[in-house]
């Protein structure tokens, strides 16, 4: 029988918190998945996907699923995840599928409304999606559209906002503040896998105005990811 495996590939950041939410994300797939899950990053953030594959190979696994942790269907996911998934795995005897992205579908905004639900924020409250951004205007059109489905299940003004390019949060919140209830309070959400630098801007805003701010997706993402996996694989 192959024994199969598990990669995470997420981008990679110079915040010293990325990868513990990302190793906790690929335990709980694991457990899901009832198969060894490893994380790998494309930059910044070690270890690289070759050094995974190849302690993947010494622990005798043939053959495995390499799942994009990225929500759009951006340069990286077109691009890096492509080229890095050929590069590790040429010559070294374990087959790399790879899945399809994270995306912004049914089950991601499952994730999201538990999350939203677990921090407490209040049902009446407008919310800021607050995602990486791409050059690619599709990108950012996939998070806006998923921004309104957000809002229209919560029954609540929902709009996104990008750390990288246009709207900004600041370009976005008045008039997310002008639907909130009395006090102008408005729920921060990052549509984030783990800990990012971009990331840092946003927790000073959610502290200097007294709004809620949501962590990280992290490990609720599991499902998500098993999924993908399994699909992939077959």
């Amino acid at each position: 029988m192959t024994r199969t495996a598990i990669v995470g590939l997420a981008h990679g950041s110079r915040h010293p918190g990325v990868r513990g939410p990302i190793d906790d994300l690929m335990a709980a797939t694991a457990e899901l998945a009832g198969a060894p899950a490893r994380a790998a990053y494309l930059d910044l953030t070690e270890p690289g996907l070759d050094t995974v594959v190849g302690e993947l190979v010494a622990d005798g696994i043939e053959r495995a699923a390499i799942v994009p942790l990225l929500f759009t269907n951006a340069f990286h996911a077109r691009t890096d995840v492509p080229a890095t998934v050929a590069a590790a795995g040429a010559d070294r005897g374990c087959d790399l599928v790879t899945a399809d992205i994270l995306g912004t579908g049914d089950d991601v905004l499952s994730v999201v409304e538990s999350i939203v639900d677990e921090a407490g924020i209040a049902a009446d409250l407008p919310v800021l999606l607050y995602a990486v951004g791409s050059s690619d205007d599709s990108a950012n059109a996939a998070v806006e559209a998923f921004a309104h489905r957000l809002g229209g299940r919560r029954g609540t003004a929902a709009r996104a906002a990008f750390g990288t390019t246009d709207p900004r949060p600041q370009t976005v919140l008045p008039e997310l503040v002008s639907d909130a209830p009395e006090g102008g309070v408005v729920a921060l959400v990052p549509l984030f896998v783990s800990p990012g630098l971009l990331l840092d801007p946003l927790a000073c805003l959610a502290r200097d105005r007294g709004y809620p701010l949501t962590p990280p997706l992290g490990h609720r993402l599991a499902p998500v990811v098993a999924a993908r996996a399994t699909a992939a694989l077959g």
